[in-house]
């Protein structure tokens, strides 16, 4: 599966595509294989989005998962750029409750490109599955605007 990285405010990242689509963002990485145009681009989306030039990925992605995870893989795409969404709310959305939102958002194995770090606790900013935690979610955070008293 062929791999490019891209060194991020978040640490390197890597973007892996098979069959076409992106299937996996790896925290620290390392490159594999030749880069396609399908990587390439992505790469470049992710620098423009680091550098506040884009605030949405336009990629053919697939995250694979059950339907819950895709459901709510498909509910945080539909998250706008610097705006938040609840486990709850989303989970009322999709007929079901928090825990699983939870789970899929931790399962999800496209982290920045779909945003779960848009999606909060109730009560606060609830986890982050990714490299560095719960720093990385609020530096993603802080980035896009998207938690006004953090920054």
């Amino acid at each position: 599966m062929p791999i490019i990285t891209v060194d991020t405010p978040v640490g390197r990242l890597g973007i892996a595509e098979r069959d076409g689509r992106i299937v996996q963002v790896l925290w620290s990485a390392a490159p594999n294989g030749q880069p396609t145009k399908l990587l390439t681009e992505a790469a470049r989306q992710m620098v423009a989005y680091f550098a506040g030039e884009i605030q949405q990925f336009d990629l053919l992605l697939d995250p694979g998962g059950n339907d819950l995870e895709r459901q709510v893989f498909d509910a945080m795409r539909a998250i706008p750029y610097g705006a938040t969404r609840t486990y709850g709310e989303i989970a009322q959305d999709l007929g079901t409750y928090g825990q699983p939102v939870g789970q899929a958002c931790g399962a999800n194995p496209i982290p920045v490109i779909i945003p779960c770090h848009r999606v909060l606790s109730a009560t606060g900013l609830g986890g982050y599955s990714g490299h560095g935690g719960i720093e990385t979610k609020i530096a993603l955070l802080k980035l896009e605007g998207g938690y006004p008293f953090l920054l």
